[in-house]
């Protein structure tokens, strides 16, 4: 038995005040309460007067156990990360106050997972914690919401179902969106503020923004579209628009390549668009949307705030993966959430990453890593049966 089995929580919500943080909460009270056979779990935040009269609010039990962190105050976060097996974080913008926490989990052997799309900070982190995770067995895992979970393990289990089916991995995978409804997250919105400012700042964030393999531990593979404007997929029939996401999870995949020993090939070329329809609609609906702020601009939500629970419960997503093969074959493969992207169903994700980690990964090497490098089928078979994902070929 590690260490890490012995210690008072298996999970610790870190930010369970805010609006994300209430929800994975309550869904784990409701999915897995507590109890002799339940994962032990618990809230943490910056005033424990808060978060107490938050669970009052939710209706969580009030002997929930609650633990006082602030990312100003370091002590306190190591504290936290010493009492427990995983932290999941939803405190972001993450390069604002993530990384104490990252630090302190690298150190003490704890495994971490947060909601990150901020793909500088997390090359940043990688380069000052990876060997300090790897020394201490921490699994630090980044971008474990709707970026990047349902692209990072949509273009996984694709290729292995191109192994199974041909023989070896697709050099070439498309990601599509082919439906989507429901808001991206404050704390989606605030992070991209935050990595616009500081690229502004420090030339070398824009280096990391535009590089789709700069958090592929140094590796540099062949040209990838860019998929920054309007197109028509021949092979699709329909047109395609930029998707928002696909800077972030285009680079969460290429590291998940490199992190298996480039299962998917050192030639792999991987990108994301949405799909918007057929003809002269379809186009019209592309050009929209590629100049169109879909964070909402300033009346977008803000940090802590969000949908109702009816829009949250009416929303949904459903992503297509192509597979090219070098001699014209191919493979589909879809993945789906019951829940608004954002909010609903990142909520659940990420609570069952961090229960994952936890209960199905067997003990091993840490390091920074990726939903699909370490959490990989294990994951699936858990979202599946629990958080309203589906995952198929087609």
């Amino acid at each position: 038995m590690s260490a890490r089995e012995n210690r008072e929580f298996d999970v610790i919500v870190y930010g369970a005040s805010g609006f994300t943080g209430r929800l994975v909460a309550e869904y784990l009270q409701t999915a897995y309460g507590q109890g002799d056979d339940a994962p032990k779990w618990a809230v943490a935040a910056r005033s424990a007067e808060k978060m107490t009269a938050v669970l009052a609010e939710m209706g969580l039990p009030a002997d929930t156990p609650v633990i006082v962190a602030d990312a100003d105050e370091p002590e306190t976060i190591a504290d936290m990360a010493k009492r427990t097996r995983v932290v999941l974080t939803t405190v972001g913008p993450y390069q604002l106050y993530g990384e104490p926490l990252v630090a302190a989990c690298a150190e003490h052997g704890t495994n971490y997972v947060d909601l990150c799309g901020e793909p500088a900070w997390m090359r940043q982190m990688i380069d000052k914690y990876d060997a300090a995770a790897k020394a201490s067995g921490a699994r630090i895992v980044f971008s474990t919401g709707f970026d990047s979970i349902p692209f990072d393990l949509g273009v996984l289990m694709l290729q292995k179902e191109c192994v199974a089916r041909f023989g070896k991995p697709a050099p070439r995978i498309k990601g599509r969106v082919r439906a989507m409804q429901g808001t991206f997250s404050g704390g989606t919105a605030a992070s991209l503020k935050a990595t616009m400012a500081a690229a502004a700042k420090d030339p070398a964030v824009l280096g990391y923004l535009v590089n789709p393999f700069s958090l592929a531990n140094g590796f540099e593979g062949p040209a990838q579209p860019k998929g920054n404007k309007p197109e028509h997929d021949d092979a699709l029939g329909s047109w395609a628009a930029p998707f928002i996401m696909a800077p972030i999870n285009t680079k969460n995949v290429h590291r998940t390549n490199a992190l298996l020993g480039h299962a998917y090939g050192q030639d792999f070329v991987y990108d994301e668009m949405m799909l918007t329809g057929p003809g002269e609609k379809g186009e019209a609906i592309a050009k929209h949307l590629a100049t169109t702020d879909m964070m909402g601009g300033e009346g977008g939500p803000k940090p802590g705030e969000g949908p109702s629970k009816e829009e949250r419960e009416n929303g949904f997503y459903d992503v297509l993966f192509i597979a090219e093969m070098p001699d014209g074959e191919m493979q589909k493969y879809g993945v789906k959430g019951d829940k608004d992207p954002g909010y609903g169903s990142t909520s659940k994700m990420i609570a069952e990453s961090a229960l994952c980690l936890v209960q199905d990964v067997p003990e091993g090497a840490g390091g920074i890593t990726t939903p699909g490098a370490v959490l990989g089928e294990h994951l699936v078979k858990r979202l599946v049966a629990r958080a309203g994902l589906s995952f198929a070929a087609e």
